[in-house]
């Protein structure tokens, strides 16, 4: 915020007059009460000791020196034990407008990231059924981040983990290749663990007619032939459906390739050489435990196959070797006892712990009309993300699932988000927009001339509590992308809109904006609407929801 970059300016050159240094854990912040003024600091506390002063004395130095540091701080004052509480002047918060109207759809961009280069991989469902609402909310989630981090200066990349191969892929040939032996009229015998979708069914259907031998194919490769196009089939489906619901993904990624392209050995010979593998009873073992997990895992099987973890260290190693150099991974909660284990393999491959972070997504409770909606894949009674998009539409979905933190559950009710009330936060927020758009268009027709782009002499009139309120909210957005950023935490975001929209609403409530008999204040408070409505665009943006013009 640049209050808080003007504030620690003014303060650094105070203290390096006085031979005092920038006190590490130094906290410049907003106070509780906002009639403490804008922004507190505990420096003289924590530097009173090196100053041989007393904190209130030090702090009060330092306040008497700011106005004439800092021409924007309008006072400073000294509370409590010595914090430092500063009140900028007017004019700084109403130059939030001009900041806005210059940087446009850059608003609120910043440069924590500095270009690292980041890959977040997310959804990574197995292609076996389509996705359901649980995977919508790791969409969601895995496309907002990368959007915010992004603004917040990172290069990203995202990915999907194709799980082409395993014992899953297997029995998902195996239905389709039973399903199409029954469609035939052949006697089959069902397994307790096929899938039982009716997807699995129509594909089926669709290859019998096609191809009416089919069936009479040798059971293996008729099995290979409808894993193939089942496979193919429902990662299509997914692929339609990610881009309906706005998700990016650059790059998928096969399993099938960790093998065939060398990289599991290449990842072995990674961990053989840092000295954290052995063999025992014919396994090929990884020595976790040493490194933070509850036990050592096996790798390599003593029949030679695999482990699923194996495949996971060696696609993680791949990802290093590309060059990336943070890894972020969004995964079901139900997978949180796999992160000590994947923590152990980062470490072991001699990346700092730093450069790898998970993200949890807690479960979707979908409710209609009050009542649960069950999801079973192999049962096929799941709720498709395809169908949640279609009955809300993809902005109340991806509100949703961005409106709490991503552990914790999520409570969905489908007639909720369909309300146009004030009750459906995703109505809340957009109506606000719209809100600002129906304002603007009725100062058009009234010929009011709003320039697109004011002065800070046509700013003047912004001088209420709710304008100044208006203006300290729009200049905190990029302090809450970065810290949102640092924290992987896109709720942040839908949190700032919600209160952002609320401030907006109770603005209309308690001031006229178009004024026939007062239009310098018209034309300063048409500004500012034009201005909150561009924070809005931006914030929404990394949500992936739409800024309605009009609802």
């Amino acid at each position: 915020m640049r209050a808080t970059d003007a504030l620690r300016t003014a303060l650094q050159e105070l203290l390096t007059e006085k031979g005092l240094s920038w006190p590490a854990k130094a906290v410049i912040a907003p106070p509780k009460d906002a009639r403490h003024g804008d922004l507190a600091a505990n420096i003289a506390m924590l530097l009173a000791k090196d100053a041989g002063r007393n904190p209130r004395e030090l702090a009060q130095e330092l306040a008497d020196a700011l106005p004439a540091r800092c021409a924007d701080v309008a006072g400073a004052e000294v509370a409590g034990p010595g914090f430092l509480n500063v009140t900028f002047s007017q004019d700084f918060w109403r130059r939030a407008v001009l900041d806005i109207e210059s940087a446009g759809a850059d608003y609120g961009r910043c440069n924590v990231g500095q270009g690292k280069k980041t890959l977040v991989e997310y959804v990574s469902a197995n292609p076996t059924g389509p996705l359901h609402v649980g995977h919508g909310r790791g969409a969601a989630v895995g496309d907002s981040v990368t959007r915010l981090l992004r603004r917040a200066g990172y290069d990203v990349t995202t990915e999907y983990y194709i799980n082409d191969a395993g014992r899953q892929m297997r029995i998902l040939g195996l239905s389709v290749w039973l399903r199409v032996l029954e469609l035939a009229g052949r006697p089959v015998e069902w397994p307790e663990d096929f899938y039982r979708g009716s997807y699995i069914i129509d594909i089926a259907r669709t290859m019998l007619e096609e191809d009416p031998s089919l069936p009479d194919l040798p059971e293996a490769e008729g099995r290979e032939r409808c894993y193939q196009r089942a496979m193919n089939d429902i990662l299509d489906g997914i692929k339609a459906d990610l881009r309906d619901f706005r998700v990016e993904h650059q790059q998928w990624f096969s399993e099938k390739t960790l093998v065939e392209g060398g990289k599991v050995d290449a990842a072995f010979q990674a961990l053989d050489k840092a000295g954290h593998t052995y063999e025992k009873e014919g396994a090929y073992w990884f020595a976790t435990e040493s490194l933070g997990d509850d036990k050592d895992r096996v790798l390599r099987k003593s029949d030679g196959s695999l482990t699923y973890f194996a495949s996971d260290i060696a696609y993680h190693h791949d990802k290093f070797r590309r060059g990336y150099e943070w890894l972020i991974d969004i995964w079901g909660a139900d997978h949180h006892g796999y992160v000590p284990r994947m923590r152990a393999a980062i470490a072991a491959m001699g990346q700092p712990k730093e450069s790898f972070d998970v993200i949890l997504i807690q479960l979707v409770n979908l409710l209609q009309n009050g009542k649960p909606v069950s999801m079973s894949t192999r049962a096929g009674t799941f709720e498709t993300l395809a169908d949640v998009v279609k009955e809300v539409g993809a902005d109340a979905a991806r509100f949703m699932f961005l409106s709490r933190k991503s552990d914790a559950s999520l409570d969905f009710d489908l007639e909720l988000v369909k309300q146009r009330s004030m009750d459906n936060p995703v109505y809340y927020v957009q109506y606000a927009h719209a809100r600002i758009c129906a304002v603007l268009r009725r100062a058009g027709e009234r010929g009011i001339s709003l320039p697109d782009h004011v002065t800070l002499a046509d700013l003047a009139a912004l001088d209420t509590p709710e304008d100044m309120a208006l203006l300290r909210k729009a200049a905190t957005l990029e302090d809450v992308i970065a810290t949102a950023a640092q924290a992987l935490a896109v709720h942040h975001i839908s949190h700032y809109l919600q209160e952002l929209a609320g401030m907006l609403h109770s603005y209309y409530a308690k001031h006229q904006v178009l004024l026939p008999d007062d239009t310098p204040r018209t034309i300063a408070r048409l500004a500012l609407l034009r201005g909150m409505g561009q924070v809005l665009r931006n914030a929404l943006d990394i949500l992936g929801v739409s800024a309605p013009e009009t609802m």
